[in-house]
């Protein structure tokens, strides 16, 4: 089984507003609290659902610096800051500023719209690579960027030694199985869907960043633990379990879903920045069943 300073249950931190939309500062912080005593390894900060494209420098900053100064009080947890982009000057800015807040490491979306192909994508994650100091997470998410990064790709930049592991949100199993087969042993590759975490796990890689993680956060905990452990059997109960809400969480745009369940569990408002907004109410008594059923309200 690969090891490495990422692996484990990551959960990609939702961002709580308050009705101005402005950052709601103290169910943040409660928030973060929750995720650390609910077993969460690594806090994903600023990611896709942390509503990552609408903060500023500033509120990117506050956002890491307070979940840095929050695993420091309670001595566990990393800080991973979403700080990729579509500009590699503006990502490079951004990961200094995480670099400063104190961040463990970096997470790096591929570049979105300017659809660059596979050789740019090497040049632009070496040249963020080489500007900072902490591991970088890269990401792939070609249902969000419209551009797929291929395994011999995230093989190449693998060489570059702050580039440490990938976060595959692809859903094709078998490119994710082929990136698998390719790296290193100390190159972490993350399920970056929830539903596909006991397969990625079970091909050999190294943990999950998790939405349902925001809601179910010790039952997530125990899920990937046990599929790290080799017990898939056991891992494929819980899996089941979590199923209905993972597969929920996606009826809408994410992090619509997950926003609105943490409302109704009573953790945040339901407030997004546009161009979000609020879950459709017809998926109502849809999500306070799942939440029920899994003992979460």
């Amino acid at each position: 089984m690969k090891t490495h300073v990422f692996s484990g249950f990551s959960v990609a931190v939702v961002t709580p507003f308050n009705s101005d939309f402005s950052i709601d500062k103290e169910s943040y912080t409660k928030h973060l609290h929750f995720l650390l005593d609910n077993g969460v390894d690594h806090l994903v900060i600023s990611g896709t659902t942390g509503e990552s494209p609408s903060f500023t420098d500033d509120e990117f900053f506050y956002l890491v610096k307070t979940a840095v100064e929050i695993t420091k009080v309670k001595g566990k947890g990393d800080v991973i800051a979403g700080s990729g982009s579509n500009d590699t000057e503006k990502t490079i800015r951004k990961s200094k500023l995480a670099e400063e807040a104190g961040a463990t490491g970096l997470l790096m979306v591929t570049p979105y719209y300017n659809k660059p192909m596979q050789k740019a994508l090497i040049a632009h994650f070496t040249a963020i690579a080489d500007s900072v100091t902490i591991p970088i997470m890269l990401y792939n998410v070609p249902g969000r960027t419209n551009v797929n990064m291929l395994p011999e790709t995230t093989l190449a930049l693998s060489a570059h030694k702050n580039i440490v592991a990938i976060k595959e949100a692809s859903n094709d199993l078998q490119q994710i199985m082929k990136v698998i087969e390719l790296v290193a042993s100390d190159f972490a590759v993350l399920a970056g869907d929830d539903a596909l975490t006991l397969p990625i796990i079970a091909a050999g890689g190294a943990g999950l960043v998790s939405v349902v993680g925001n809601e179910i956060p010790k039952l997530t905990a125990e899920y990937v633990k046990t599929c790290l452990s080799g017990d898939f059997a056991a891992a494929r109960k819980i899996h089941y379990r979590l199923q209905p809400l993972m597969g929920f969480n996606f009826v809408e745009t994410n992090p619509i879903p997950v926003k609105a369940a943490l409302a109704l569990m009573g953790r945040m408002k339901n407030v997004l920045r546009l161009p979000l907004i609020p879950m459709d109410k017809k998926y109502e008594a849809e999500l306070e069943r799942h939440l029920r059923d899994l003992g979460a309200i």
